[in-house]
């Protein structure tokens, strides 16, 4: 009996077979905020990690394995109500160009944070929003802005110390997030899909298509002409959009919780699952995306950013975690 027992332990061991909680994902460290960790950008031997009213945290992560944090900026946007926080800018993404932070911070709107040295980062300029700043891309001079209900502002970085709003896009519903790939902004708002602005013209960008998305569409990655939109409980939605002005899903993998986020590295989709962690999806075939991997995380999965093979995931109030997808499975 015994002999049996460890003969199909060894079987599951050789094909790769993880714990319940996991499938050829193992988490390999993991560094707390003060905060909740909402959003993260990684570049370099840096993790930075958007972390709502204590701003920007700036984590080492030159050893994957024991992360920690050297430096942070924050609160951001304090108002004149200092005692109560009740105007204080609530970090919610970041996009890290150059030596430079750029800094979703709701009610604060775009905060332009140095980090040239990563363990005293200094907030350089700022520029107010008319709503609530929740995603940001950067892209040459121009910073876009999904911010809610007053949709896609276009705001000019080429002075980084006085950014300027030039323009602005409405979008039905909430613009939740942004990325930006050649003369299009692809916006998701919510419960009414992928948006597709023009910025042909930063000044006058323009609404050229859209495509419906079961679920609420929270954030978008961009690679080629897909669109891979984290639909909430509508899970990861696959659109073409090689005709920009009719964007079209070709493929969809439901997950367990909500996808907020989502990230591609080659041939695989990472999905931060608000209730079940990190999601990693095979998306070789795009009209057919199959669940490779998974990982349970101890709070909830909110955003993901993918370098040098590992995964880094902010996980609310348990802050940045770090995890790598083993693509031949787990053996150990």
């Amino acid at each position: 009996m015994k002999a049996s027992l460890l003969a199909i332990g060894l079987s599951l061991l050789l094909v790769g077979i993880a714990p319940a909680d996991s499938l050829n994902v193992r988490r390999t460290g993991s560094c707390p905020t003060p905060g909740w960790a909402l959003g993260v950008d990684v570049k370099g031997d840096y993790a930075y990690v958007a972390d709502h009213v204590y701003g920007l945290r700036v984590i080492s992560i030159q050893d994957p394995a024991h992360p920690s944090e050297v430096g942070h900026c924050g609160p951001l946007g304090l108002s004149y109500n200092q005692v109560s926080g009740h105007n204080m800018g609530r970090a919610y993404s970041l996009a890290v160009v150059g030596s430079l932070a750029y800094v979703a911070a709701h009610s604060a709107g775009l905060r332009i944070i140095s980090v040239s040295d990563p363990t005293n980062p200094a907030e350089k300029g700022c520029c107010s929003m008319p709503r609530y700043a929740y995603k940001v891309a950067v892209v040459g001079e121009y910073a876009y802005v999904a911010d809610g209900d007053s949709g896609l502002r276009i705001v000019s970085v080429a002075d980084p110390t006085h950014p300027t709003e030039v323009g602005y896009c409405s979008t039905p519903g909430r613009a939740w997030g942004v990325a930006v790939s050649g003369s299009y902004a692809y916006v998701t708002a919510g419960a009414f899909g992928l948006r597709v602005v023009s910025i042909a013209d930063p000044t006058r960008p323009a609404e050229v298509g859209f495509c419906d998305a079961p679920g609420n569409a929270r954030n978008v990655a961009v690679v080629g002409d897909i669109a891979y939109v984290a639909g909430g409980a509508g899970g990861l939605r696959i659109v073409s959009i090689a005709n920009p002005t009719n964007p079209v899903e070709v493929g969809h993998c439901d997950g367990p919780g909500k996808a907020c986020g989502v990230a591609v590295d080659g041939n695989h989709a990472y999905v931060a699952d608000w209730g079940s962690g990190l999601r990693v999806v095979s998306v070789s075939d795009p009209g057919h995306p199959t669940e490779v991997g998974h990982y349970n995380l101890p709070d909830s999965a909110w955003d993901v950013a993918v370098a040098g093979g590992y995964a880094y995931v902010a996980d609310f109030s348990a802050g940045l975690q770090i995890l790598q997808f083993h693509v031949g499975g787990v053996t150990r």
